[in-house]
């Protein structure tokens, strides 16, 4: 939704939980009127695409494509392959058995060796060159089905980090963590990018081809937004949705904050205010244009650049001379923004002032500004050269150093409470999903569109990064290499067959082992991967382990509600996934054992209560056997259901045979995929 808030503009919202629908409401606003966005994608031409890859062996590769906006020429648009997953399926239709796996951001590169050296040479804040060609694979920026391999190797990076690098003076150090840093934002900066390719075809094709559940979604987007934390590889799979919402609530508030923030600010100073949509109608860039006539009619006047950080332009000659990007409006009599040929309208000529990313937690974020380019450069700087300064040449630290922990909070509580765009932690994901913004948005003016981009490349400090042109050559190269690797005999297959081998350690091995394989894998930098030995049965052994966790989430979440399980749950659902762990109760852990015992606590149902102690009469653990003796002492429980679990308890061997004999007729087609 595109929108101008003019100076005469005096109405004010009381809440942001309702931000659209006040806009529509308000009579004074000039709101262009837009359908809804399901109605719009019915007449728009089509964003996305996607391709479906077989992969031999069981698996799939799936690429979204994205139609491009504005390349070498206005005129121009292409398609360019934007994310790659790989899904493992082992073959067939049953959806329990699926694994995701790689995720490939395809403008996500190994730097050429140029930029490698740049990015080691400490304080070089800006790009070097553009990479050319890629024809080698391109690198996964994630592994989903074992995201805590990454832990380990952070833990294992800052300990050779100070260890072994650190002790060697400061232009060791410096240069190391220059590179690391570097390399680590050239990737954020990535996934950032494929988090918001995913998000917008979630929220403007969620019926395309059922590429991804929604489950799936939330797994594939929480597990890269939690590359950002430390211990982010760690998290449950029962909590990745949990997270997952909480993020997106946590971001749609910030930007609604801030959407409000800078136009009233705007209003305060006689500015225009323009919001930036994404194609899914998200706010996550604004515009501030100046009106050619207020230029000369304000000259002189007074002027709060708070929130703002841009200069005055009530005084700045540059603006009554300007030559860059104009655009004309149109306003009625009540100053509103109407269409060129509405009687009465007057045109004005507008000009840009500056482009901000709403993403930030505490202010605005300044991306752009028109009359001086070093303006957020320099405010883009003063994070990492105040961390370089402090951290890296002087070995400062918020836990050791008393004095500059207490100096570091009192500036960033002022620099914060003053609105200073100084510091802010969150530029490398609002750039990101600008260059993403140009390259999908399909309303900017194409001269407007140039510029940002030109300006935009400007600003970024990463010597690791290629412009927008570049990244989508690259894009396009590294998609045909890795089609090429899926066709290879040798090539993602075997990776496949690899990683199923070493997905049946937990299997064979103790909690004990598995920590050495993993210590042995970390010290080697990943050269020696523990992976078991290629049998005829691993593939069954394989398939029963994954559909036993997927059973053993399912019961987990059933367990987390307080409502009843038959109010909120499909009871045969639940029933089906007991009947699968009493089957195979021999592999179940203590998670299935604990989720059993919450489920026979929060039913009413009869059967479901029995399948809940037949499961953990069968599961081979004594955890299994303590739920079973506290669930008969329990003062509410009926002495029915009392004198059936004594009886499990007094003859665990005399069990009838599986309760699930009576549902393989109603389990899902494993036919081939």
């Amino acid at each position: 939704m595109m929108l101008l808030i003019p100076q005469k503009c005096s109405a004010s919202f009381f809440s942001l939980l309702l931000l659209l629908s006040l806009l529509l409401s308000v009579v004074r606003l000039p709101v262009v009127a837009q359908a809804p966005i399901d109605a719009q994608q019915a007449t728009k031409p089509e964003l996305f695409r996607l391709e479906k890859t077989e992969i031999p062996g069981g698996a799939e590769l799936i690429t979204i494509h994205a139609r491009w906006e504005g390349l070498e020429n206005s005129s121009e648009q292409k398609w360019v392959p934007m994310v790659s997953i790989l899904r493992d399926h082992m073959g067939d239709l049953n959806p329990e058995n699926d694994r995701l796996r790689y995720v490939w951001p395809l403008s996500y590169t190994r730097p050429s060796f140029w930029q490698r050296v740049s990015g080691a040479v400490p304080f070089i804040y800006t790009r070097v060159a553009n990479k050319q060609v890629s024809s080698r694979n391109p690198p996964p920026a994630i592994d989903l089905a074992a995201a805590d391999r990454e832990v380990w190797e952070k833990i294992f990076w800052a300990a050779l980090q100070n260890v072994l690098l650190d002790p060697y003076g400061v232009p060791v150090k410096i240069s190391t963590r220059s590179y690391r840093r570097n390399v680590s934002d050239y990737r954020k900066s990535h996934i950032v990018r494929a988090l918001s390719v995913l998000s917008l075809y979630q929220s403007i094709q969620p019926h395309n081809s059922g590429a991804f559940s929604d489950s799936e979604m939330a797994e594939i987007q929480a597990r890269l937004l939690l590359t950002d934390k430390t211990f982010g590889g760690l998290l449950d799979d029962l909590n990745l949705r949990t997270y997952y919402n909480k993020d997106l609530t946590q971001t749609r508030d910030v930007r609604g904050h801030n959407w409000e923030l800078l136009r009233q600010r705007a209003e305060a100073e006689s500015l225009y205010f323009e919001p930036l949509q994404m194609p899914d109608g998200s706010m996550t860039h604004a515009l501030l244009w100046v009106a050619k006539p207020d230029l000369a009619r304000r000259q002189g006047h007074a002027y709060d650049k708070r929130f703002l950080n841009v200069q005055n332009p009530w005084n700045d000659k540059r603006l009554r001379n300007w030559r860059g990007h104009e655009e004309v409006r149109y306003f009625d009599a009540d100053n509103r923004v109407v269409a060129e040929r509405t009687p009465g309208a007057q045109a004005v000529e507008m000009i840009p002032l500056a482009l901000y990313g709403l993403d930030n937690p505490k202010i605005p974020m300044l991306l752009v500004d028109f009359r001086d380019s070093l303006n957020p450069k320099k405010r883009e700087m003063s994070r990492r050269l105040l961390q370089d300064v402090t951290q890296n040449v002087l070995s400062l630290s918020g836990f050791g150093d008393l004095p500059y922990f207490f100096s570091r909070s009192v500036f960033d509580f002022v620099t914060g409470r003053r609105g200073m765009d100084i510091n802010q932690p969150s530029r490398l994901r609002t750039y990101s999903q600008l260059k993403l913004l140009l390259a999908l948005n399909d309303s900017l003016d194409p001269d407007l569109r140039r510029q940002l981009s030109g300006r935009l490349e400007k600003v970024s400090l990463n010597p690791m990064e290629n412009d927008l042109q570049a990244e989508a050559k690259l894009a396009d190269q590294q998609f045909h290499s890795l089609l090429a690797y899926a066709a290879r005999e040798d090539g993602l297959a075997k990776q496949l067959e690899r990683d199923r081998r070493t997905e049946l350690v937990p299997l064979e091995h103790g909690r004990a082992e598995q920590i050495l394989f993993r210590l042995a894998n970390v010290l080697t930098f990943g050269k020696y991967v523990h992976r078991e030995k290629l049998t005829p049965e691993m593939e069954g052994r394989l398939d029963i382990a994954r559909r036993l966790s997927y059973h053993t989430n399912f019961l987990r979440e059933v367990a987390r509600t307080n409502a009843r399980v038959e109010v909120q749950w499909n009871v045969e659902d639940v029933r089906r996934s007991l009947y699968f762990i009493s089957e195979h109760g021999a592999n179940a852990n203590k998670r299935a054992i604990g989720a059993v015992a919450k489920i026979f606590i929060r039913t009413d149902d009869d059967d479901t209560r029995r399948a809940c102690l037949e499961s953990l009469s069968r599961i081979s653990n004594h955890k299994a056997r303590e739920e079973l003796v506290r669930i008969s002492q329990r003062d509410d429980l009926d002495p029915s259901w009392r004198d059936l679990v004594i009886s499990y308890l007094a003859h665990p061997d005399e069990r009838p045979e599986p309760l699930s004999s009576s549902i393989k007729a109603n389990s899902p087609s494993t036919g081939q995929h």
